[in-house]
């Protein structure tokens, strides 16, 4: 499995572009076949973070041929100050089986 996970730092006028835009490729990416995990959060300092695990490397490969991915990342350099701090790795943690989840009484 590969896991790739990193910042992005929006330009100031444009943070709220790339959040539509990272939350808009949230569902798609899910439906992908190779993705096992995909997530944006947002920092407290304005930066944005995402957490991607896939099944392979070829998968991920598949998902950065995604049109509306395509287009941001041929214009990234319009949205952020700096360009993605983005690591990419091989799991090397068991991927659990779990069971269907169930949701925790709230306390």
């Amino acid at each position: 499995m590969i896991t790739l996970y990193g910042f992005l730092r929006p330009k100031p006028d444009r943070a709220d572009d790339v959040r539509q835009i990272l939350t808009a490729l949230v569902e798609p990416t899910r439906q992908e076949d190779g993705n096992l995990e995909y997530h944006v959060h947002e920092q407290s300092d304005g930066r944005f973070f995402l957490y991607e695990v896939w099944r392979s490397e070829e998968d991920l490969e598949l998902h950065n041929t995604y049109p509306p991915l395509r287009e941001f990342l041929e214009h990234v350099s319009d949205y952020l100050v700096e360009p993605p701090e983005a690591y990419l790795d091989t799991m090397i943690s068991p991927w659990p089986d779990r069971p269907s989840r169930q949701a925790l009484p709230v306390r």
